[in-house]
């Protein structure tokens, strides 16, 4: 399983970088020990003498060690900034340090003035801890994405011809390879169960809390554990196809990608460091024309460019984008645009599609007639059964299912088409056949049967063969009962909720009453919703859609947002944002508040780390200096590390707040 080994190698290489600063740090701070207890500043700040012939050679060769060694991460970096022409965090670093280590040794070796050493390498250490904690708090950020890639079992049971088992690792399985899955198991790739009942606890893959009954012709996910009874299935689906694989790309490329916001903290980011270099010269010159000695006007320059660092600035974004991202992936909520789930405070209108969503999508066949006098009730159920054999549509799944009750042989079409938003096609025992939408049968100037609308909560499809009516079959599906908790949740928050179906008007009138929506939009095709939200956009509307990013797509690609709905293999929606792993509207609800909480979480961080900076810069450059106000490179460091800590804290309270 590629993504997962993939992860690993990156989750093992931050491991290494996470020792690497951690095994810096402290060698460098046992090194800063003797150079502090040598500083003469800290002798005089203490009332001590301790001093002998060459002690500030000593010092000199314990600072160079911790200059090379301690702030290499810090010069490497600054080499590659300059190589790529982006100066940052890394080149104010080292500037820094370099400016503070080349001065105090031309001053060990006969240069006028004060030497800065325990300041350089007291800056290294905290440097170290800094980006040491950082990179520890990063880590923690993508814990739940570590926990998704080790929930695939590492090993298959291959079951041959003869029935005997085989291990295999994982990697090896192939699509239509037969594997049997134990009670207690993990289940090690997507298929098809062919012999066996069992209920699987999916909740870490689709947030589903209660295991799912699973019988002979279901499909199961890898990943998900094998309660109760043994299991044969058929694989689908191995390595960056399954569902896990699409689960954990869709996650990590969520927490890679980038959204509006993060560009504003990394183009501030950018204006920080010029504004940082800007400072430092200035505040070297006006100290130095105001007749300050260079030790002095060297000491407020380096502290200035210590404390414009944007290190925590870097941090703001990431860290909270990791945590929220992880943290809804838990909750089914997959992000797939960053800048639309942190929009989704701005929704001022959601349009529901109906069938999966609102309502369960578990359609049962209630009436079907055939209008044809050469066919019976039957036969027109055996040719619906037979042309929706190869559709994944929920009606599809009602009329098979009668079909089934009723022990119907189907036959085999041909030619298969859907049609998008409008039924399905196909050549069947030489015969064009196609079963259509309300919605159709206008299209095609069919005028409706008589009774074919009697009760007003069925949905109904319409046979047609070679153009022509052969019979009806009507449907039923009821209402989700988390939806109304969502509509109303939604309505508590200002949001106008609209719903747009294929369905006829009856059907659509009943479930917009019994929900209480805002409006309703009754047998519209995909182009047509796609028309509505234009139309709502254009009213000024900020506009959410939710359907099953397929013959949704243009709708939701016209969105603002747009939510897909599904679960399984079904849930990498092209075109959607945000996809939802369960079909549950309340997961909406719970995705406006999650976008609003990260979004005011980044803000924060913004202005903690960016007006930090602003606050600081002027002290260090001791402007403040004739009231008594200003820091030393030391306190300058320690306080922006300290900054950096603060927006990592925060940003682990974006959890709880989830939670």
């Amino acid at each position: 399983m590629k993504g997962k080994k993939d992860h690993q190698d990156h989750s093992n290489h931050h491991q290494h970088m996470i020792a690497d600063f951690k095994k810096r740090f402290w060698v460098s701070l046992v090194i800063t020990l003797p150079i502090i207890v040598l500083a003469p500043m800290i002798q005089d700040l203490l009332g001590y003498e301790f001093t002998f012939t060459g002690d500030r050679y000593i010092q000199f060769a314990l600072a160079t060690v911790v200059f090379f060694y301690g702030g290499w991460p810090f010069l490497t970096g600054l080499a590659d900034e300059i190589k790529k022409k982006a100066p940052g965090m890394m080149t104010l670093i080292a500037l820094a340090i370099s400016v503070a280590y080349f001065y105090s040794s031309a001053v060990i070796f006969g240069l006028g003035g004060k030497i800065f050493f325990w300041e350089l390498v007291s800056l290294i250490d905290i440097m170290l801890l800094g980006h040491w904690i950082e990179m520890k708090s990063v880590m923690g950020a993508s814990n739940a994405l570590q926990e998704l890639a080790k929930m695939m079992p590492s090993e298959a049971r291959v079951i041959d011809e003869n029935g005997n088992g085989t291990e295999i690792p994982v990697e090896e399985l192939k699509g239509g390879d037969i594997i049997l899955v134990k009670p207690g198991e993990k289940i090690p790739a997507d298929g098809k169960i062919i012999e066996g009942e069992s209920h699987v606890n999916e909740s870490m893959l689709t947030g589903e809390s209660k295991p799912v009954s699973k019988s002979k012709g279901q499909e199961v996910i890898g990943g998900s554990v094998n309660d109760s009874g043994a299991l044969k299935i058929e694989v689908k689906h191995t390595g960056e196809e399954n569902y896990l694989s699409k689960v954990i790309g869709m996650v990590k490329g969520a927490q890679d990608s980038k959204s509006k916001t993060q560009d504003l903290a990394n183009k501030a980011a950018g204006w920080l460091f010029y504004i940082a270099l800007g400072s430092g010269i200035i505040t070297l010159i006006v100290w130095l024309s105001l007749g300050k000695d260079f030790e002095y006007s060297l000491e407020r320059m380096v502290t200035v460019m210590i404390i414009s660092c944007p290190h925590a600035l870097g941090l703001a974004v990431p860290l909270v984008v990791a945590i929220s991202t992880s943290e809804s992936a838990k909750r089914g909520l997959l992000i797939r645009n960053r800048t639309a789930f942190e929009n989704s405070r701005k929704i001022t209108t959601i349009l529901f599609d109906k069938t999966g969503t609102l309502t369960k999508g578990d359609f049962g066949v209630t009436r079907y007639e055939s209008l044809d006098e050469s066919l019976s009730k039957d036969e027109l159920l055996q040719v619906a059964a037979s042309l929706e054999r190869n559709s994944e549509h929920p009606i599809a799944a009602g009329i098979l299912l009668k079909a089934k009750e009723l022990e119907l042989k189907l036959d085999e079409p041909t030619n298969f088409q859907n049609i998008t938003g409008k039924g399905i096609k196909a050549k069947l025992n030489g015969n064009e056949i196609s079963i259509v939408s309300p919605g159709m049968l206008k299209e095609k100037d069919l005028e409706q049967p008589e009774g074919a609308f009697k009760d007003e909560s069925e949905t109904v499809v319409f046979v047609l063969k070679d153009g022509k009516i052969l019979g009806y079959l009507a449907l039923s599906d009821k209402i989700r009962p988390e939806s109304q908790d969502a509509i109303d949740t939604l309505k508590k928050q200002g949001i106008k909720v609209l719903m747009a179906t294929g369905d006829n008007k009856q059907v659509a009138e009943a479930v917009s009453k019994s929900l209480g929506l805002d409006d309703y939009y009754a047998e519209v095709l995909p182009e047509d919703k796609q028309k509505i939200i234009k139309d709502l956009q254009d009213k000024g509307e900020f506009v959410a859609m939710t359907g099953d990013g397929v013959n949704d797509a243009p709708a939701l690609a016209q969105a603002d947002v747009g939510i897909a709905v599904g679960s399984g293999t079904d849930v990498a929606a092209e075109t959607a944002d945000i996809i939802l792993v369960n079909s549950n509207p309340q997961d909406i609800s719970n995705l406006i508040l999650f976008g609003t909480a990260t979004y005011k979480k980044i803000i924060q961080n913004l202005w903690w780390a960016a007006g930090y900076n602003i606050v600081a810069v002027p002290l260090a450059a001791g402007v403040f200096a004739g009231a008594g106000i200003i820091l030393s490179p030391a306190i300058g460091a320690v306080l922006m590390s300290m900054s950096t800590v603060i927006v990592a804290f925060n940003a682990q309270l974006l959890k709880k707040q989830l939670n």
